[in-house]
């Protein structure tokens, strides 16, 4: 008999059985997730075909759609407090459908200026073709640094909730208010959050989108993204600025009409999603939601080990600034408090003296870290953004966004934390005793942060 307890059921409840039966299989009810890896769906007749193309809808192509892909999709809507989520091939594919969902030629967005490189570089060299301007906002959380940068052609607001690698925590429903005092919707990148630890739904976000490559999977083996779209944002205030949703096609009717305030993601899924064709397997698929299923017992661990690991990179003379926003020494730690209170993410860096060559010896000295360009990995990943990720920013950009020689991000798995700490130490050891060959001091003084920080 059904559970008539109408409390709200917890999340670790709902990363496992949220969304609705799986779909069935060959005439058998699965427990797990199947796979239902096929190109294409068998109609049982002509009217059923015609049925599919319609508005009655139903499983015609895995292009469209997929079983596998539609669980995932309403597992993670229900976390995220959306209303619909649509599974992409990568989280870039969910930026890029999200904004061409939103812009067209001679549209304006306005961004923070703390983005992953490879959004930031989607906006400056390929959407531009396009005839879509950016402009980016250096002080994401002063109301009045968006507002100052609006436009009539802006059509929204894109930040992340946690970006990387600066932990610069974002305060997301000042920026929602300003995004809806002038008609537009505000997109948040919850990659590092996870819905576990932020819902930026609840706090005045409209669209929400992750790589579920890294957090949501975890396991670092597939590659996808997701859109979840909230259903409060009315479209039809400002019909003006989204005619592709709110004009009537050719039955007389708009998305508006037929959605909503969803119609933004029936466009998604139907026009954008389906042409450009950034479909995800449903062997991915089913990866996704396998990572889905112990998200917050591995959201604690990541976030419990960086803060340790953080507070000891804080003590250690070498290290001239730790940007963790769980620190109570961060600039940014009030606004995380306010939005993180079940943790502080796992991802952040830190900066060493020396530069370049320092962050070369340490970065080579590791052990249990891996050394790779990835994130929300179990296992513990550590890079040099400055010669990797943000390699193509001219070195005044690189100091502009506070990605100094000697800055090294950490994504911090969920391993025994006195094995990570031990791994750093062993690290600093091999500094120290390069030092002391040299004849040099083994450690910078902290007053020499301000010159070398700037």
């Amino acid at each position: 008999m059904p559970d008539q307890n109408t409390r709200p059921r917890g999340f670790s409840t709902q990363q496992v059985h949220a969304g609705a039966d799986e779909p069935t299989s060959g005439g058998v009810n699965p427990r797990a997730l199947p796979i239902l890896a096929t190109a294409g769906f068998v109609f049982d007749d002509f009217d059923q075909a015609a049925d599919r193309f319609g508005e009655v809808g139903g499983y015609s192509y895995t292009r469209v759609g997929n079983p596998t892909a539609s669980a995932v999709e309403r597992r993670l809507a229900v976390l995220e407090g959306g209303a619909d989520a649509l599974l992409l091939a990568s989280g870039q594919a969910a930026v890029t459908a999200t904004l061409i969902g939103l812009l067209g030629a001679g549209d304006h967005l306005l961004a923070a200026s703390s983005i992953y490189e490879g959004t930031r570089g989607l906006l400056l060299d390929n959407l531009s073709r396009l005839g879509i301007e950016a402009d980016f906002v250096d002080d994401a959380n002063d109301p009045d640094a968006w507002q100052a940068l609006v436009r009539p052609t802006t059509r929204a607001f894109f930040a992340e909730s946690i970006p990387n690698p600066k932990n610069d925590v974002l305060d997301i429903a000042a920026v929602a208010d300003t995004a809806h005092a002038v008609g537009v919707p505000l997109v948040i990148d919850n990659t590092l959050a996870t819905p576990y630890l932020l819902r930026p739904l609840e706090h005045g976000a409209d669209i929400v989108v992750h790589s579920a490559s890294k957090f949501l999977a975890g396991h670092g083996t597939v590659l996808g993204g997701v859109i979840v779209f909230g259903d409060r944002f009315d479209w039809t205030v400002r019909p003006d600025l989204f005619p592709h949703l709110t004009t009537a096609g050719r039955d007389g009717r708009s998305l508006t009409d037929r959605h909503g305030t969803l119609a933004l993601a029936a466009y998604a899924r139907d026009s954008v999603a389906l042409r450009f064709g950034p479909t995800p397997s449903p062997f991915s698929a089913f990866l996704i939601q396998q990572g889905i299923e112990t998200l917050s017992l591995r959201m604690e661990r990541h976030a419990a080990n960086a803060l340790a690991v953080a507070r000891w990179l804080e003590e250690q003379p070498e290290v001239l600034s730790v940007d963790y926003a769980g620190l109570e020494s961060n600039a940014y730690h009030e606004v995380a408090a306010r939005y993180l209170p079940r943790g502080f993410g796992s991802v952040f860096a830190f900066t060493l003296a020396g530069g370049a060559d320092v962050a070369r010896t340490f970065i080579d000295s590791v052990d249990v870290f891996t050394r790779m360009t990835h994130l929300g990995d179990v296992r513990s990943l550590i890079l040099h953004p400055a010669s990797t990720s943000h390699v193509q920013r001219t070195e005044e950009e690189q100091r502009h966004a506070g990605i100094w020689p000697g800055l090294i991000r950490l994504s911090v798995g969920i391993e025994d934390v006195e094995d990570l700490i031990d791994d750093l130490d062993g690290a600093f050891r091999v500094l120290r005793s390069g030092a002391e060959t040299e004849g040099a001091l083994s450690a910078p003084t902290r007053t020499d942060a301000a010159a070398v920080l700037g």
